[in-house]
């Protein structure tokens, strides 16, 4: 394996985008006997930028490598943004980058391969999910958080990951959380808290109101994605799809009714009524409803959010009514 210098600028206000990385550039030849040539029963992930395969290197270390399926200008942009940022990045929960495959027309990059996937893999599967106890969803919220906080206030810029989703958390074998795929992360240098664009792109049903109607966005747009996320951990059910029969609310506006008439337990998966904490799950839901508060300036920071998981009897605000639709 060798090292390569990658001269590779981000767009104008990722201040971190304009520096040389050597980062251990992989051979084609040996990402293709460890993909088995790129084999379909090796697919462990599909996105617009192409497959997620699993690898085996000779030295029986495991891989996951995401290939760009198409040689665009706008995947190519995503996949230099994400190993400009996420490269010099080191935390226990954000996915580890191991180095990129830049020959001729290939463009993939490397990671550490995760062997229980992504969280939406487990949390909406019935099959799945009951294996997730309390313990172990609540773990998982945590280490997001954590990881959110590090690169809103403990990583060297301040990123902006833009597309938070249950599929963009990966699982390891402890299932530990790790937050992965940083194509549309932003990251801000100084003082800059927000920024705007044209091109609104992510996940309808994690994406912030003030990002899907204005497209700004800041650290608050990434505490709307996680709230959405801890409500969905809790519920097992995904926010975009659920269905009730008495409302035509989505699972926020679900959940702000029974937190509004003290049923906020009738939230929670039915599987986990043997292995739940009350006061952690009542706890989380509250976390989660501040979250998608529909102001941004409503919203906590990922700081506050971490401590309010962390300790127990602290008197939490009362959140506001969340965006239903």
């Amino acid at each position: 394996m060798e090292q390569i210098q990658t001269g590779i600028g981000g767009e104008r206000d990722s201040e971190v985008g304009n520096e040389d990385l050597e980062l251990p550039l992989f051979d084609l030849v040996a990402v293709t006997t460890a993909t088995k040539n790129f084999c379909s029963a090796n697919v462990i992930g599909e996105g617009g930028f192409g497959s997620v395969y699993k690898g085996v290197l000779p030295n029986r270390k495991e891989i996951a490598v995401k290939r760009l399926s198409k040689y665009s200008g706008q995947c190519l942009k995503e996949l230099k943004n994400e190993i400009v940022l996420i490269f010099k990045l080191q935390h226990r929960n954000l996915v580890k980058l191991l180095g990129c495959c830049l020959e001729g027309e290939e463009r993939m990059l490397i990671y550490e391969f995760m062997p229980n996937a992504s969280l939406d893999y487990f949390i909406f599967d019935p099959s799945r999910n009951a294996s997730l106890a309390w313990k172990n969803r609540f773990e998982i919220a945590m280490g997001i958080s954590r990881g959110l906080l590090y690169l809103h206030q403990d990583s060297r810029f301040r990123i902006i990951h833009r597309d938070l989703k249950t599929s963009n958390i990966l699982l390891d074998s402890d299932l530990n959380a790790k937050i992965s795929d940083f194509g549309l992360a932003k990251s801000f240098g100084g003082d800059q808290m927000e920024g705007k664009t044209k091109r609104v792109i992510g996940t309808y049903g994690y994406m912030s109101p003030e990002y899907t109607a204005d497209g700004k966005y800041s650290v608050k747009s990434d505490v709307f994605s996680i709230g959405v996320i801890i409500l969905e951990i809790i519920s097992g059910r995904r926010n975009r799809k659920f269905r009730h029969l008495e409302h035509h609310h989505n699972l926020l506006g679900h959940a702000w009714l029974l937190w509004n008439e003290g049923k906020a337990l009738e939230l929670m998966d039915e599987r986990l009524e043997e292995s739940f904490s009350e006061s952690q799950v009542l706890r989380c839901i509250q976390v989660g409803l501040l979250c998608v508060q529909k102001l941004p300036e409503d919203r906590p920071t990922i700081a506050s959010v971490v401590f309010w998981l962390e300790n127990e009897g602290l008197v939490l605000p009362q959140p506001k009514q969340p965006v239903f639709l």
